[in-house]
């Protein structure tokens, strides 16, 4: 808030003819934390409304007849016919096979491309040697690999994860070797000056130096390899909810398919969700995304 006073030279009688604008606290100065709290209340509210209007009006357009409803069926025949298959313990299954692919592939792919993105950002021989190599491979389709994984593999698991492995590797090896990077040289002279050991060095220089940035590349990488996966599972998978999606396509079971599309979103949210709560503990230190600010 700000209101127009009377200007006045240091030292000097005040002069009407000019004004100065002074700057007075508003309620967000005054009272932060409540001003935080609404906030957040009107944040929270705007991400539950959006997408609850949305169905609202699918709901209702599927009632109304303004949608064929055998393409495209109503929300409500969608959550009981999820209901249903849930029950039925038909549901769980092809959740839990994406489910173990994912994290599988995840574990792997994020420790390889963090170890190999601190290698290549801390010795330039090292990045010298691989970077052209890794950046060509990087374009490629993740999933133009998939015949190279099943030749080597076979059917099965190993495919499945080696391409989500894969596709996080290249997520966590560029954001860990950019973050390394860009740590600024005057740390790495500090460290050195006060006879830090290699352990030393990563552990109170790189690491927390570097650590929210790659934490952001490991969030996409989570949602990309719910993606992933999901296509895998339509071209070679026996089950899966890639499988159940395109398989109940092939069927024109379009609601069934519906509700593997629902259970796809709900687990790359949760997936995205727990990497970003880890990432908050792990660097209480960092900024915090999506807007939000701090008490």
């Amino acid at each position: 808030m700000s209101t127009l006073l009377k200007n006045s030279a240091p030292g000097a009688d005040p002069d009407p003819a000019e004004p100065v604008l002074v700057r007075r606290p508003g309620p967000e100065e005054l009272h932060p934390v409540r001003a935080h709290r609404r906030r957040r209340a009107l944040e929270l509210s705007l991400a539950v409304a959006v997408p609850l209007l949305l169905v609202l009006l699918w709901q209702l357009a599927a009632v109304r007849g303004w949608i064929d409803d055998r393409v495209y069926p109503a929300p409500s025949t969608i959550l009981a016919d999820g209901w249903d298959r849930a029950a039925a313990g038909e549901l769980w299954p092809d959740v839990w096979a994406t489910l173990k692919r994912v994290l599988g592939g995840y574990a792997l792919g994020t420790a390889s491309g963090y170890a190999l993105g601190l290698l290549m950002g801390s010795l330039a021989l090292v990045r010298a040697a691989l970077e052209p190599l890794l950046d060509a491979l990087y374009v490629v389709p993740k999933l133009a690999l998939l015949p190279v994984f099943l030749n080597m593999f076979g059917l099965g698991e190993g495919p499945q994860v080696a391409l989500v492995a894969t596709t996080v590797f290249f997520f966590v090896w560029i954001s860990t070797m950019s973050a390394v990077l860009a740590i600024p040289a005057g740390h790495r002279d500090a460290g050195r000056v006060f006879g830090a050991s290699p352990w030393q060095m990563f552990r109170h220089v790189l690491l927390p130096a570097s650590l929210p940035a790659v934490l952001v590349g490991a969030r996409i990488a989570a949602g990309v390899a719910v993606l992933v996966i999901v296509a895998s599972e339509q071209i070679a998978a026996a089950d899966g909810l890639g499988h159940l999606i395109f398989d109940s396509r092939a069927l024109f079971q379009n609601d069934v398919m519906f509700v593997g599309i629902v259970c796809v979103a709900a687990l790359g949210v949760v997936f995205s969700e727990l990497v970003r709560i880890v990432g908050r503990l792990l660097t209480p230190w960092a900024p915090r995304d999506r807007g939000r600010g701090q008490t």
